[in-house]
């Protein structure tokens, strides 16, 4: 983590020099709950980029893909849904930077933890 000086706040970090971002409220988060999607290759690396959102390991691993990679907040909008964040965030193999940054801006996501 830095802190910025003139800000006074907390910088989490999702990977060295880029910070984790965390949407404003849980309630923008959008995204399906249910069926299959495919991630851009922005936020998947893999050749294999589709989740079946109804398997729970891979709506953890997709959640969890994007919750680390994300850079634009469209993004979280899209494929992250609130209600099923707060139902799995206990589940999410999260880095502790990334983790940190959601559950110091989300005290539902705290209490879920």
């Amino acid at each position: 983590m830095a802190g910025g000086p003139s800000t006074g706040r907390v910088v989490h970090l999702a990977r060295p020099n880029r910070p984790v971002l965390v949407i404003d409220s849980l309630d923008e988060l959008v995204g399906p709950e249910h069926g299959v999607v495919e991630l851009p290759q922005r936020l998947m690396w893999s050749p294999n980029r589709r989740f079946d959102l109804d398997d729970p390991d891979l709506l953890l691993w997709m959640y969890e893909n994007v919750l680390r990679e994300a850079i634009r907040r469209d993004e979280l909008r899209r494929w992250i849904n609130g209600r099923v964040l707060a139902r799995v965030w206990s589940r999410l193999n999260l880095p502790r930077p990334v983790r940190q940054a959601w559950e110091a801006r989300h005290a539902r996501l705290r209490s879920a933890a």
